[in-house]
């Protein structure tokens, strides 16, 4: 359930990618085929269409990839308007005709059982299958709606000694997170990827959208998730950092760090830690006294002589002798 402050949070081990990114203030979106899990973004595709409406599905996708491709590559090159247009057409041309010349001709293999065009509608649907997945090479942010669940510390947090840096909503423009969905199968039929891609039907795009980027097995569910999508690699955070937790077996030396590093945003930054509930698997959340630590950190090593060098020797009584005293 999404939290009432609309925080969303991000488990990290402490390193020094961590702690760029809060100095920055960025987040990192990964590819899919970078996460733990190797169905996360994989969905399988099942034919239920005949074989002119899979030649058909399999162009719209290479043109649409291709003249994407093409025409980021030209702007590069700072190559705009309808030359651009033409050269990023003709290049879709060459390899959707190539690809299903390719399928067409590997069909008729007498190595095959089956007949050609039974061969044709598998070999189509795999290459569909693989190019459904190079069109959706987004960069995704994963977040939490749970800062306190012992698994996620676990798996994420480096065992607790890491942190959980919660981030607001509270920008503008808002941020659109997506809420993963769990459960269900994979699969996505042939029919649907047509009316998303051939057709245009927006309906249809929002299925194949969730499918691809937003679904994950019922196992994950304890991890409450939600996605940001976005090109890949290291970006701007359109979120607002709000919040640091830190770990219940986080060090004294990592907490002084972060919280000396984000000094400067002290104002709008809580600083949170995690301590264990007496009596029961769980956790709790308390507020960091960050003055109480300033009082420790950074310590200086000192040598015996170096501490009491200051200190005044004492300065001993002098014995009388027994005549005087007599």
């Amino acid at each position: 359930m999404i939290q009432r402050e609309s925080i969303f949070y991000r488990y990290r081990s402490f390193d020094q990618r961590t702690l760029g990114s809060l100095c920055h203030d960025t987040l990192h979106f990964a590819s899919p085929s970078e996460f733990n899990d190797p169905f996360d973004s994989r969905p399988t595709i099942v034919c239920n269409s005949g074989i002119e409406e899979l030649r058909n599905l399999l162009d719209c996708l290479i043109r649409n990839r291709v003249s994407a491709e093409v025409s980021t590559s030209l702007g590069m090159l700072h190559i705009k308007g309808e030359k651009a247009t033409l050269q990023a057409l003709k290049n879709a041309e060459r390899e959707v005709q190539w690809t299903l010349s390719d399928i067409s001709y590997n069909a008729t293999n007498p190595d095959y059982d089956e007949n050609a065009e039974k061969v044709e509608e598998r070999l189509l649907t795999r290459t569909i299958e693989n190019e459904l997945l190079r069109h959706y090479e987004r960069g995704v942010c994963c977040f939490s709606a749970d800062y306190m669940n012992p698994l996620l510390w676990s798996h994420y947090g480096d065992q607790h000694r890491g942190l959980c840096i919660g981030y607001s909503t509270n920008r503008k423009p808002k941020p659109q997170l997506q809420r993963v969905i769990y459960g269900g199968n994979r699969s996505i039929n042939t029919s649907i990827l047509v009316d998303a891609f051939c057709n245009q039907k927006a309906s249809s795009r929002k299925v194949v959208d969730k499918s691809v980027l937003l679904r994950k097995a019922r196992d994950w569910k304890y991890e409450q998730e939600w996605r940001l999508v976005g090109n890949t690699g290291i970006q701007d955070s359109p979120l607002l950092l709000s919040e640091v937790v830190f770990g219940l077996r986080c060090p004294d030396s990592v907490r002084h760090s972060v919280v000396s590093s984000l000094s400067g945003r002290s104002k709008t930054v809580n600083f949170y830690e995690m301590r264990e509930t007496r009596s029961e698997y769980s956790l709790q959340r308390f507020q960091l006294d960050t003055q109480e630590l300033n009082v420790y950190l950074p310590h200086v090593a000192e040598s015996g002589i170096e501490m009491f060098e200051s200190i005044p020797p004492i300065k001993k009584a002098k014995k009388k002798s027994r005549a005087s005293a007599a």
